[in-house]
């Protein structure tokens, strides 16, 4: 059964980890203070490894374009409390105080000489490890969402890397065969549903074993092209050419009914 059935399959019920009244539906590793003493040593024994990085990568961001070189967003977190993530600045200063878009693709957005690189290697990321040590995020855990885009309240921290974004690291390539005028309709009907499939399942069976592979397939990059990236290009396409709206497209291919 490939991921979109089990998404909308009527006969599946997927336990929620957003669910406020229980953290049943996390598995024992989710939930416990082990896996919060696990992030802050993961980090603290790489340390030798990702501070030159940090560091050379603030310099890259400094000396290519003016502006800051972090980037900071309110994000909601555990329990639906909001914090300030941190990311390097990949996009010029100027667009930090226009409207930009609320789902973001590899067409609709401008970069720094350095900035698309550190998008696509998810260096900009690195910075989130400040999150980490201060106990607003975790390694490993759901992406840390925008208000706007948030479904029910996250019972456990939200990851640098999770299921989902391990799944969706083409996002903003699939997403740029979508037309303008059905971009944020398909963002809040497929994509945000379908992440939160896949991380609810993630975090209901986690263990430090699977956090372990997952940060390894995070790193080195070892998720391979599954049916969820594959189906979105075909629906990407699709888009393209159509004039029906996302939920429209997606009855017509028996993804729902």
């Amino acid at each position: 059964m490939s991921s979109f059935d089990l998404l909308f399959s009527e006969k599946t019920t997927l336990r929620s980890y957003t669910d406020p009244d229980g953290l049943d539906t996390l598995s024992q590793w989710s939930q416990s203070s082990t896996k919060r003493w696990f992030d802050v040593a993961c980090i603290l024994c790489a340390l030798p490894i990702w501070l030159p990085v940090l560091f050379f990568t603030a310099v890259a961001v400094r000396l290519t374009s003016r502006g800051p070189i972090l980037f900071r967003q309110e994000r909601i977190g555990r329990y639906a409390r909001p914090f300030t993530i941190f990311k390097f600045r990949t996009m010029p200063v100027a667009d930090q105080n226009t409207d930009r878009p609320r789902v973001t693709t590899s067409v609709n957005q401008r970069f720094t000489p350095v900035g698309l690189f550190l998008r696509r290697s998810k260096l900009d990321e690195l910075p989130q490890l400040l999150n980490v040590l201060r106990g607003e995020m975790s390694l490993v855990g759901p992406r840390p969402k925008l208000a706007c885009h948030q479904v029910g309240r996250l019972a456990c921290r939200p990851g640098i890397t999770g299921q989902a974004t391990l799944v969706f690291a083409r996002e903003e390539l699939a997403l740029a065969g979508i037309p303008s005028a059905h971009l944020e309709s398909f963002y809040e009907d497929v994509i945000l549903p379908l992440k939160r499939a896949l991380d609810d399942e993630y975090m209901a069976t986690a263990t430090v074993k699977t956090d372990l592979l997952l940060l390894f397939n995070s790193v080195f990059r070892k998720g391979r092209k599954s049916d969820v990236t594959n189906l979105l290009d075909s629906l990407s396409v699709r888009f393209a050419n159509q004039s029906e709206s996302p939920l429209q497209v997606l009855e017509q291919t028996n993804l729902i009914s």
